[in-house]
């Protein structure tokens, strides 16, 4: 299981222009704001069609453009975890949960919810509203609600950067803890670089649309290729980036 992207996008004057491809690991897409990460989970999720290009994710074609091909959002088999989380604040932590498995058979359903609470370590908070829930526990009820379907990837928009830095710690350890258990492609949107360092397998950088380096964090932070990536990486070395990532200019390529 992984993800292959290869896609262009242009809206609203700004254009993505990325290809990278991940394993079953846990990658982070790391670049600052306004870089195209988020557009990037879009078109993955399908809530966002690329103008060309393809996404696949194991051996099921997603979007493919030569192809004619799109499939409905409903149907790819993706989690995916919003920056504002989007529960509902009328529905109880059980019933978000439950929510994210509309379709599966009620029995079947339930065990899995009381199995993701076990998991999350917020069994005895299902009655309870968002509102009653502290940060970390409307995480973890964001998490099961998107895991809930058993999908084959996970996508996570900078699910952790409202919380406390002890609870983000926390949360770092549930998240590797999904990826070890689950044994699927985790996808992390962030621009700490704290964090991708300690949860990322691999990293993808972004700046203006493009992917300006990837591999792992440590070659990442210790070799960076470009300015941009050094600023990001807040590197304090003697290494010198060759170029400016900025413009038509690239520093590395996804593979």
């Amino acid at each position: 299981m992984g993800i292959s992207f290869s896609a262009r996008k242009r809206l609203n004057g700004f254009t993505l222009d990325a290809s990278w491809k991940i394993g079953n690991e846990l990658a982070v897409i790391f670049g600052y704001s306004g870089a195209g990460k988020s557009m990037t989970l879009q078109m993955i999720a399908g809530l966002l069609a690329p103008d060309e290009g393809n996404i696949v994710l194991g051996e099921n074609v997603l979007f493919d453009s030569g192809l004619n091909v799109d499939t409905r959002p409903q149907k790819r088999s993706i989690g995916y975890v919003f920056q504002d989380l989007a529960l509902f604040p009328h529905m109880t932590a059980g019933e978000n949960i439950c929510y994210g498995g509309h379709g599966i058979d009620k029995v079947e359903q339930k065990k899995r919810c009381l199995e993701l609470l076990r998991m999350f370590r917020i069994a005895g908070l299902e009655d309870r509203l968002p509102s009653q829930l502290s940060g970390g526990q409307k995480q973890r009820v964001a998490l099961a609600r998107a895991l809930i379907r058993r999908p084959d990837a996970l996508l996570l928009d900078e699910p952790f950067s409202a919380l406390d830095m002890h609870i983000r710690f926390e949360m770092r350890g549930i998240l590797k803890e999904i990826q070890q258990t689950f044994k699927i492609p985790v996808l992390l949107i962030t621009h700490d670089a704290d964090e991708a360092l300690a949860l990322a397998d691999r990293m993808i950088v972004y700046a203006e649309g493009r992917v300006v380096q990837a591999g792992s964090p440590e070659e990442i932070f210790l070799s960076p290729l470009c300015s941009e990536v050094l600023t990001l990486s807040r590197f304090t070395g003697n290494v010198q980036p060759a170029v400016s990532c900025t413009g038509s200019e690239l520093c590395g390529t996804a593979t």
